[in-house]
């Protein structure tokens, strides 16, 4: 008895001596807030500086006026429209697929299947590839196809797709596991089957997190820039991208563009630019809390 009351009370001083109160915890707490803070300053210097140097190009001819090679004549109105039109290809290629793929490895595989468990891994690592990967990917495909013309809206979103369909794939799967398994016995014992569950309990209850993953998962296509380089993104386009067969540029291509050039006017343009491709990214990470709020469930 008095060896078990020793050997607790050494346990109990032990943990006291270095528990969270020690000097490495505290020292470690210090470091932690110092890096979170420098960190936290950093990004608002970035930001204020931005808004400061691009203020006056936040006008109207940012939305209307074309590229051109005075850059109080330029604006990104072309760059405005194929970021909405390779974004809005992203998503119709990507979500329904994601989200399908999901209720499959989740719902209806068999999770002892080497080869099941071999995708599930494969999709966990392909979440943290460089997107670079994801361009050279797509650009060697439609070589391998025989397709010549790779500036075109569904090529670059394709691109895109390749890079968040691992996002989505894991997003939704995290739905649909917080949906609790009583909903699923519920359904089935009523006379459902499978595939009816799915569809009319456990999807509806997992869409606010598979639609907050979703517009996350495109606000990260929404600011890339390098597989689309890649696959040759215009950097001058002057006219409006109208399909998926058009040419295209983006946000990010026509930022690029613009920070390489030698003239001051170019630079504001570009602080403008980052500016509005800050607000567009802050709305869309709005609207995916937004609904997350509007309808998630307290199970």
């Amino acid at each position: 008895m008095r060896t078990v009351q020793g050997t607790i009370e050494r346990t109990i001083r032990g943990r006291a001596k270095g528990g969270e109160t020690s000097a490495s915890s505290i020292a470690f707490l210090v470091v932690l807030w110092l890096s979170i803070v420098f960190a936290l300053v950093f990004l608002a210097v970035l930001i204020v500086t931005t808004i400061i140097d691009g203020w006056n190009r936040l006008d109207s001819r940012l939305f209307t006026e074309y590229p051109a090679s005075n850059p109080e004549d330029a604006g990104a109105r072309p760059a405005i429209l194929g970021s909405l039109w390779v974004i809005g290809t992203t998503a119709f290629m990507t979500i329904p697929l994601g989200v399908a793929a999901a209720i499959h490895l989740e719902e209806f595989a068999d999770r002892n299947n080497w080869f099941n468990r071999f995708i599930e891994v494969n999709v966990q690592n392909l979440a943290a590839i460089p997107a670079v990967i994801y361009g050279m990917l797509t650009l060697a495909a439609l070589g391998l196809f025989g397709v010549t013309n790779k500036n075109m809206v569904w090529v670059g979103a394709l691109a895109l797709s390749m890079l968040i369909l691992p996002v989505v794939i894991i997003a939704t799967r995290e739905s649909l596991r917080a949906v609790p398994e009583e909903i699923r016995q519920g359904s089935l014992a009523v006379g459902a089957t499978p595939l009816q569950t799915v569809l009319r309990n456990t999807l509806p209850g997992a869409v606010p997190g598979i639609a907050t993953g979703s517009i996350l998962a495109l606000s990260r296509a929404l600011g890339e820039a390098a597989p689309l380089l890649l696959l040759g993104g215009l950097v001058f386009l002057s006219f409006d991208p109208n399909g998926l067969m058009s040419g295209y540029t983006t946000m990010p291509i026509q930022i690029f563009n613009w920070t390489g050039r030698p003239q001051e006017g170019f630079h504001e343009l570009a602080a403008a630019a980052s500016v509005l491709l800050l607000v567009m990214l802050l709305a869309m990470n709005a609207l995916a809390i937004a609904i997350r709020n509007r309808y998630q469930q307290r199970w």
